[in-house]
């Protein structure tokens, strides 16, 4: 995790007029064709460990309506090497509902973390981040799934419009089930909106640079006729190492 304290304001080296746009919005088949190289059996343990994931104790709600996992890892040129389990923290003046806390989050299971699926994600993200990439050799990764019901809508960001604190942050869709809503809203530094997508086939995806946008997404609730929607959703935070 880097702090927003931490955070470099500008990409040192790099003029603005050098940088491409701060965000890409990638459709489905940039990940299913990476991923489409691996057994199958190695994608379907990926995708259904959604299944497994434990509440998130730091909602303040009475009922969970999110579930959560989370593990930071090194990147090197032939593997991912899993980094020790620490709490996930935000300052303050990013996060204004959980900011100021460390929240310790389960770790991704192991078959996971050292599974050849999330190696492929993470390596095909990294290739397309919206601007300079050397020194991005670290990651954490959120698995997070939300739930809404007929009596509570599910909330994917509850601070709001927001940025996360970290250099990139990739946002890939897993699996969205019998939901409405969870728009996904891009904004400027002057929080003027320049981007809105409703992210709905499995793996489709937007990467964005964190120090040049912020980011939302709207509450979701049940389709029409059912009692219950799920979303799950993977992020993926890119930062040098050692932040």
């Amino acid at each position: 995790m880097t702090p927003a304290s931490l955070r470099a304001p500008e990409h040192p080296g790099t003029s603005a007029q050098q940088l491409p746009p701060p965000f890409s919005h990638f459709p489905a088949d940039l990940l299913t064709d990476a991923l489409g190289a691996l057994p199958q059996t190695a994608v379907t343990t990926f995708t259904e460990s959604w299944n497994d994931l434990p509440a998130d104790a730091h909602l303040g709600t009475d009922t969970p309506y999110r579930f959560r996992r989370y593990s930071r890892f090194r990147i090197h040129p032939d593997r991912l090497e899993r980094l020790p389990h620490v709490a996930f923290f935000q300052d303050e003046t990013v996060n204004r509902v959980n900011g100021g806390v460390d929240r310790m989050f389960a770790p991704l299971a192991d078959d996971v973390a050292g599974g050849s699926a999330l190696d492929t994600i993470v390596r095909t993200l990294r290739e397309r981040l919206p601007g300079p990439r050397e020194g991005m050799d670290a990651c954490g990764v959120h698995q997070i799934r939300v739930v809404a019901t007929r009596d509570a809508e599910g909330h994917p960001a509850p601070e709001g419009i927001h940025q996360d604190g970290h250099c990139y942050v990739a946002q890939v869709l897993i699996r969205r089930e019998n939901v409405e809503g969870a728009d996904s809203r891009l904004y400027d530094l002057e929080r003027v909106p320049v981007h809105e997508a409703l992210l709905r086939a499995p793996f489709e995806t937007i990467v964005l640079d964190d120090r040049r946008v912020f980011h939302g997404v709207t509450a979701i609730r049940p389709a029409a006729g059912v009692e219950r929607g799920v979303r799950d959703m993977m992020l993926v935070d890119f930062f040098p190492d050692g932040d």
